[in-house]
Formats: C-alpha cells, sequence, structure tokens
C-alpha cells in the first residue's frame, strides 16, 4: 500500500473505533421536522431527504379514514388514506368476542364465526367484545372534517388505549347480587325488564332480556361490583359509544348508522349501505309490555364477531304475529342502537336557563376518560369540550373538535341528510346537570341511531326503556 492508502485505512479504523451505537447519540434538539434531515435509500443509492417531506406520505400510507364536509346535506362521506387499509380494516378486524372474568382477564376467545356452540351463561365470564388498541386523528379544514386512524402513533394522532371491552350484549341483572352482567342466560335470576315475575312463562317474559327501569347511578355500582374497590367495571361509557360510532362511519363510510344492511362489498371491496333500521318499529309496544324490553340477549350471536342483523318476530299472546323486527350487530356488538336508550357514563351536560331566567343560555358538554372520577354531581376531572344543540330536531352538525364529539351542536338535518338521528334536550328554568341516552328506542323509528342522543334527563331517571352497556377500562 502506499503511504496515502495507508493514511486513509487509519482514518477509516479510527472512525470505526469512535462510532456510536444508534442508542448513544443523542436526542434531537427540537421537534420541528423542517429541521431534520435523515439518510434515505433510493434504488440502492444513500441520498438525504427531509424528514417533513416524508411525513404526508407516511399518514397516507399509514392510515385510513373519512372525510365529510358541514355544509354537503350528503350523510356519505369521502373515504381518503391508504384505500387498501379500507379493504383489508386492519384494526377493525382486530374487534372480536370474548369471555372475560371479573379480573378483566380473557378466559377464552369465540368462535368468530358463531358464538352459540359456547358457553355463555356468566359461569365462566362475561360476553364482551375486545376493542383495539389504535392511533386516530381528528382534523377540523373550515367545513371539512376528516377522522383517521391508523396502527402507528403518527405525528399528531392520540393513543386509543386497548385492553377494553365492551358487552356484547344490552345488559342485564344479576337479581341475587345486583351486578350488572352481558350474558344468555334465561335463569330467574338474570331476568330483565323491571324484574317482573308475573311475565315469567308467558309471551311478554322478561327472562333473559336486557334491564332497565334503573338511573345512571345504580347501573355504575352495578357494574362495579364485579370487581370490589375497583373502577375498572363501568356502564356505557361516552369514550366508547364514541369509538365504536367513528368505526363504523369509517367502514362504511357514511354517517347514517340506519342506511339498509348490504352483505356484499361495493364494486372495490369496500363495506357498503348501514346497519339497517334496527329494532325500531315496535307496534303498540306500550300495550305489549309497557316498553319494556322484549328481545331476547344473544338473539344475533350466529353472526359471531360479524355484522349484520337477523329478523325476531314479536308475538302475541294468542300466538299471532305482532311484527317483525330487525336485531342489528356491529362487529360483535349486538343493538348498538335500538331496543332500548343506553345510559352512558364519563359525560356530563351543564345545561344553564336562558338569560331571561337567570342563566347564560348555554348546553356545556364535559367529558371525562377516568372512570374514577365520574361522577352524576359535578365536573371535576371532567373538560369542557363544547356546548351542545338547544333545541331538538334531527342532527346536523357535531361538536367534533380535536375529540371527535359526536354530541350535538346543530340541528336542522333529516332522516336521510347529515348525521340522519334525532336529537332530544329541553332547557330547565334553573340550572341542571343532565346524563346523555345514545341510539333511541325500539319506538322511535327513523329518529333512533348511533349518533341520537337525548340529554333530557337527570343521572338518577328511571325509565322502562332505558338500559345500559357493561364495559371494562383497565386501570
Amino acid at each position: 500500500m502506499t503511504a496515502a492508502q495507508e493514511a486513509i485505512l487509519e482514518q477509516i479504523i479510527e472512525a470505526f473505533q469512535n462510532g456510536k451505537r444508534l442508542s448513544d447519540l443523542p436526542d434531537v434538539s427540537g421537534t420541528n421536522p423542517f429541521n431534520l434531515i435523515c439518510e434515505v435509500l433510493e434504488d440502492g443509492e444513500s441520498k438525504k431527504a427531509a424528514l417533513a417531506t416524508l411525513l404526508p406520505y407516511m399518514e397516507e400510507e399509514c392510515s385510513y379514514g373519512i372525510e365529510f364536509d358541514t355544509a354537503v346535506s350528503s350523510p356519505a362521506c369521502t373515504r381518503i388514506g391508504n384505500l387498501s387499509l379500507h379493504k383489508s380494516l386492519p384494526i377493525h378486524n382486530r374487534m372480536k368476542g370474548c369471555l372475560l372474568n371479573d379480573d378483566g382477564e380473557v378466559v377464552e376467545y369465540l368462535n368468530p364465526a358463531n358464538w352459540t356452540g359456547q358457553t355463555r351463561d356468566g359461569s365462566r365470564g362475561q360476553v364482551m367484545v375486545e376493542l383495539p388498541m389504535h392511533y386516530r386523528k381528528f382534523e377540523t379544514d373550515g367545513t371539512k372534517r376528516r377522522v383517521r386512524i391508523s396502527e402507528y402513533p403518527l405525528p399528531g394522532y392520540r393513543l386509543v388505549p386497548g385492553n377494553r371491552y365492551v358487552s356484547a350484549y344490552q345488559a342485564t341483572i344479576q337479581r341475587s347480587t345486583t351486578t350488572l352482567c352481558s350474558v344468555v342466560n334465561m335463569d330467574a335470576d338474570y331476568r330483565g325488564g323491571n324484574n317482573n315475575t308475573a311475565y315469567d312463562g308467558t309471551y311478554r317474559t322478561f327472562l333473559g332480556r336486557p334491564a332497565t327501569g334503573i338511573s345512571r347511578t345504580n347501573f355504575r355500582n352495578y357494574a362495579r361490583k364485579r370487581k370490589s374497590g375497583s373502577t375498572e367495571w363501568n356502564c356505557m361509557t361516552y369514550d366508547i359509544q364514541k369509538e365504536l360510532y367513528w368505526l363504523f362511519a369509517i367502514e362504511y363510510a357514511t354517517l347514517n348508522s340506519q342506511a339498509a344492511f348490504n352483505a356484499e362489498k361495493d364494486s372495490n371491496g369496500y363495506a357498503q349501505g348501514g346497519l339497517g333500521a334496527g329494532v325500531t318499529n315496535m307496534s303498540d309496544w306500550s300495550g305489549f309490555n309497557g316498553y319494556y324490553p322484549f328481545v331476547p340477549c344473544g338473539h344475533t350471536d350466529e353472526l359471531g364477531n360479524g355484522t349484520g342483523e337477523v329478523a325476531y318476530p314479536v308475538i302475541n299472546e294468542d300466538g299471532s304475529t305482532r311484527c317483525t323486527v330487525m336485531v342489528p350487530r356491529y362487529r360483535g356488538v349486538e343493538n348498538p342502537f335500538g331496543h332500548v336508550w343506553q345510559w352512558t357514563d364519563g359525560i356530563n351536560i351543564r345545561i344553564s336557563p336562558t338569560e331571561e331566567n337567570g342563566g347564560d343560555g348555554l348546553s356545556k358538554v364535559f367529558v371525562c376518560t377516568d372512570p374514577a372520577k365520574f361522577s352524576d354531581s359535578g365536573y371535576d376531572g371532567y373538560a369542557h369540550v363544547g356546548n351542545e344543540a338547544r333545541a331538538e330536531g334531527y342532527v346536523k352538525e357535531v361538536i367534533f373538535g380535536e375529540g371527535g364529539e359526536i354530541m350535538p351542536s346543530v340541528v336542522g338535518g333529516g332522516s336521510s341528510t347529515y348525521f340522519c338521528d334525532y336529537h332530544y334536550t329541553n332547557i330547565p328554568t334553573a340550572e341542571a346537570l343532565r346524563g346523555v341516552l345514545f341510539g333511541g328506542a325500539a319506538h322511535s323509528g327513523a329518529y333512533a341511531g348511533f349518533a341520537s342522543a337525548a340529554s333530557s334527563s337527570a343521572p338518577s331517571t328511571t325509565r322502562a326503556a332505558v338500559g345500559s352497556r357493561l364495559c371494562f377500562i383497565p386501570a
């Protein structure tokens, strides 16, 4: 070797010996991606690239979602992001049915094709649907709204935690212990409705049906009996209601959850339609059983982890068919709307009177994701995320914001326009704390749906047509 070559070799050896592992390098001093440069390979050749130029490409490749325009009345949304992910639905496909013990541990995953061959009576655990961990971003751009989800922690995306579970069914009560349950069980100890024993063995039995006529306060208390001293078990929460709604909207690219169900994919391989009308066309419900639930839990379990609807004939005392309702299922979650209203926790509305009555004329929405801070009497630990519409009517806009809030902020839509669901409220003469019901009931018709909301009731209110679900949220 020449002297010049030896000198170069010595420099190479010195550089190697002084080199650092990636983990030994200092952190960057700033977070502005426009100031960062990284090495990339293009056609086998090393080149430099500004990190910021790669981020939009990463988002388009690694996320999928929807865009809609608040100035456009159609509920149809535009699919955005990586269109192949709209076909494979990697986040959605991680929703799966399971049996969950009282410590929040999965005892068994249910047959994804059909749950009916497995134990669902509560003896081996509660029948729940596991919700997938993912990352999510909500964007507002003028009148346009965008919802994107990803399996990766992209810049600007917030974590949607995993290891959370929602009951497959509208919940019932184990009467001997007043514990909230998600089971398929016809035993008298799990009698639904208002626990009326006189209906046992009749055409309007409450056996195997969801429990109603219970306040939000007691739904919360009964859920927490599953694990003493813990706040991990809860009744239905607003946060999980919101998660299910946006997963549905992204999958079907529509805000209209009651659009006709279509089991076939469209020509592009995307889901089309909606979840159908749901259990919302019950005739003379009051005359049948006084507005109490009548569809047995687990009626759609033949669909497994899937989505669809199953007919349920409502039978009169003389054996004739009163009407036939279609029971919907969304990825293992039976009756996500309709049948009975659902109390939700973690959301309180501060409804102030009009200025003429000494109020500020606002209905302020406060939300909380920490079950330990759930309250029926105040707003400590809650965040103000926007203001609810002060009038009843079909939902035209929701609060949305950075958290994708689904509480109605503007009414004036219709049964086939904008969000296609109805909003109920009323304005008191003195300031009131109200809870929120979601979904509508068996006589709601087109008023029902995933985004149908009612803020007319205090958390202490009990009604025959109001139930809830069971949730597990790890501490």
